[in-house]
């Protein structure tokens, strides 16, 4: 499939099917990761691919967080318990981390690199068969959630994919026209 084509339809992916997604696909989309360019070939990327109980224990970690917006305590725990179980259930998360660098130059850089390794991960999830859903935020950088992923303390977490068989291919939100909208010819 041609790579317009890929990225026209590569869409987030809120419901997956309960098929389990193949340690050989797995494989396939860490491979396509680390082909994102990467500015002086640090390599700064770490890849954790989470097993049910990895993902109950990181979305418990989420769910703690939701948790303490809701006063109700029954609420509260229900909240807990519930994405605790919608993380045990999705068919795979990744999680990417980078080395950190006391340089912000090639933190820049390495940071870059993850989020089109990230990018990679998903178009070649689309070659697949198979969607995907970025995840990003403050839980990354939660005790509970670094303990989960088994990630080292060197190094922090950039984006959580999660990635399944779609059990519904959305369509995709309107998006601004290029050629008019967001770009500018300079002379």
């Amino acid at each position: 499939m041609p790579l317009i084509d890929l990225l026209r339809r590569r869409r987030s992916i809120k419901k997956f099917t309960e098929r389990p997604v193949t340690r050989a696909e797995i494989e396939t989309l860490l491979e396509a990761a680390v082909l994102a360019p990467n500015h002086r070939l640090t390599e700064p990327w770490r890849f954790y691919v989470l097993g049910p109980d990895a993902r109950e224990a990181y979305g418990r970690a989420l769910g703690v967080r939701k948790a303490r917006k809701i006063e109700d305590p029954d609420a509260s725990r229900t909240m807990r318990d519930r994405v605790a179980a919608e993380h045990r259930a999705l068919p795979c998360m990744i999680a990417l981390a980078l080395v950190k660098s006391d340089n912000p130059e090639i933190a820049e850089e390495d940071y870059a690199s993850a989020m089109m390794g990230v990018q990679n991960i998903m178009l070649a999830a689309v070659e697949l068969g198979l969607g995907t859903a970025i995840r990003t935020g403050g839980v990354m950088g939660d005790d509970a959630a670094r303990a989960a992923a088994g990630v080292a303390e060197n190094e922090r977490i950039v984006a959580v994919v999660n990635v399944g068989e779609p059990a519904e291919e959305p369509v995709g939100p309107p998006r601004k026209r290029v050629a008019s909208e967001l770009t500018r010819w300079m002379p």
